[in-house]
């Protein structure tokens, strides 16, 4: 089959094995998979670790060929689902948490040691792939028939972003917002960097009912975001900023536009070592905080949203060959397009 590895720091797209079906879990025939920046990212570091082994590509949604337990998918939404089986068409996330450890207990997941070393196998830029039987009852979703592709997709992607905005103390369900949190209904919201995750961020934002603003500096992007009713007002100063954008001069903004006592969200990495100033912390009683990826419940969540349309990605992806994928990267570097998906 093929299969796109790093080597030398570029692009390669080699034979290799197919997976085999030695342990409980399912082989899956990859149909597509989204280009994610942290895919950018590794390639850009590559150089750095040139012998690491490095998996390229996670979004991905494919069919399951071949299959050896007989486990039923996430339902952290509370969904009664059947046991997967051959045929199903299914997207996924790559990692799961053990649910047991200090970190699983106090919400922190994404920091969990078993949710570090556990992956795809090999990449999900390849023919197929083979998902544990974990992956299976943890982040595996059955697309429903008119779910497209494209929208499946997102749903990684889109749990990252569920995650960081319920890590900022907002409620999906407006029922439980009212009760809980009713002034939260009330913020005012503002996601810096109008890339695709910044727009995965803002519609999350707006599925949970929250007044939202994106700004970017690139003219093309605002615009495109003012599409899906995502505009930007200078005269506001934000309770809650989402930092998505990958520009260490982007702090500099975030302070300048959030409210005293309000939180920043950093949901990107920048080059170099730049971040937020002591003082403007203690003096403006800011939380600063991080969010890095979802939980299961936050791909269940994003799951819920894009297969009942109440978020629809339609037509903002860029389809590629997986030989082409070296062109799909330079592209997204370039900013000529404003996601990439590889068709397998």
């Amino acid at each position: 089959m093929k299969s796109a590895i790093l080597k030398d720091g570029k692009i390669n797209i080699i034979e290799a094995d197919t997976p085999a079906l030695t342990a409980p879990g399912a082989i899956i025939k990859v149909i597509a998979c989204g280009l994610c920046g942290s895919d950018i990212v590794k390639i850009k570091h590559s150089s750095e670790n040139p012998h690491s082994k490095v998996i390229l590509g996670h979004e991905v949604v494919g069919k399951i060929t071949e299959i050896n337990t007989n486990v039923v998918g996430n339902s952290y939404d509370g969904t009664v689902v059947e046991p997967f089986k051959t045929g199903d068409i299914v997207c996924l996330g790559h990692h799961y948490p053990c649910m047991e450890c200090d970190f699983c207990k106090n919400g922190n997941h994404s920091m969990c040691k078993t949710f570090k070393s556990v992956n795809i196998h090999p990449a999900g830029f390849s023919e197929y792939i083979f998902v544990s039987e974990e992956h299976l009852k943890n982040t595996v979703f059955k697309l429903g028939e008119n779910m497209s592709t494209e929208n499946a997709t997102f749903t990684e992607p889109l749990a990252c972003c569920i995650r960081a905005i319920r890590r900022a103390g907002y409620v999906f369900d407006i029922e439980t917002a009212k009760k809980t949190a009713p002034h939260m209904l009330q913020h005012n919201a503002l996601v810096i960097g109008l890339g695709s995750i910044g727009l995965l961020m803002s519609l999350g934002l707006k599925a949970h009912n929250i007044n939202t603003f994106g700004l970017d500096i690139n003219p093309e992007r605002q615009e495109f975001a003012s599409k899906y009713d995502i505009k930007f007002n200078q005269n506001l100063q934000y309770d809650t900023v989402f930092m998505t954008s990958g520009s260490y001069k982007a702090i500099d903004t975030a302070l300048k536009y959030i409210k005293d006592g309000g939180k920043i969200v950093v949901f990107s990495s920048v080059e170099g070592d730049f971040g937020y100033k002591n003082n403007d912390i203690y003096y403006r009683e800011l939380t600063v905080m991080g969010s890095y990826s979802p939980a299961p419940v936050d791909l269940a969540l994003s799951f819920k949203l894009l297969s009942s349309g109440t978020i629809d990605l339609s037509g903002i992806s860029t389809f590629y060959t997986l030989d082409n994928l070296a062109k799909a990267v330079d592209d997204t570097v370039l900013n000529k397009i404003l996601k990439a998906c590889i068709k397998v």
